[in-house]
């Protein structure tokens, strides 16, 4: 059984203090869902409104608070957020994780694989997609080729990222919730910045296939 979940990378949270956030997961990978604690959706905001700066300047001296920090998101050209999707092969146990660089912004990307294309995943490590039939091989690391590739039917790709849109969907609901408590006059303008940047309303383009 194939599962895909989009997951962030948590690095560089561990000292955050403008909001509660929670302790880190063993791999730095936090999976964005509407199941994540008040905390978890702290860390989670902690990694964007750290990750993209935005355009506003603090006033010299000015004290930093949350409102200011969560502005971030929404004076943003475009958010970004390190991470992507993680797949794991429940059978064989392979996990292919998002390499460095990637962003979770371009989950989209992996509908490419049914045109025959192979989207770029990231490095260190380098994830790697080869189309082998009548499957697509993804490979944890493409650099160093060694044990078992995931074994993914491009076929089935509109249903599991159906499946993580529904994730998606259901971590712009957390947000909401979190920022009634920690930005409230800006609570709805974010989950709409979210939501445009990260594609996640916008029905899934099925017809790339």
């Amino acid at each position: 059984m194939l599962i895909v979940d989009a997951v962030l990378e948590t690095y560089g949270t561990a000292d955050f203090a403008l909001w509660p956030v929670a302790d880190l997961p063993p791999d730095r990978l936090l999976v964005l869902s509407g199941e994540l604690s008040s905390r978890e959706v702290g860390t989670a905001m902690a990694v964007l409104t750290s990750y993209n700066k935005g355009q506003r300047e603090r006033r010299p001296g000015a004290p930093k608070d949350s409102l200011e920090q969560v502005g971030r998101l929404v004076a943003s050209e475009c958010v970004v957020a390190p991470g992507g999707l993680r797949i794991r092969d429940t059978v064989t146990g392979v996990t292919a994780v998002p390499g460095c660089c990637s962003g979770l912004e371009n989950w989209r990307d992996w509908l490419d694989l049914m045109n025959g294309d192979e989207p770029w995943l990231g490095h260190d490590p380098s994830p790697r997609v080869e189309h082998a039939g009548s499957v697509a091989r993804v490979w944890p690391d493409g650099d160093r080729p060694e044990g078992l590739p995931i074994e993914l039917p491009p076929a089935q790709l509109p249903e599991l990222l159906g499946l993580v849109r529904e994730q998606l969907v259901g971590f712009l609901g957390a947000v909401e919730a979190w920022g009634a408590s920690y930005a409230p006059s800006i609570a709805g303008a974010v989950v709409a910045k979210l939501d445009e940047d990260f594609a996640v309303s916008a029905p899934l383009d099925r017809g790339r296939s």
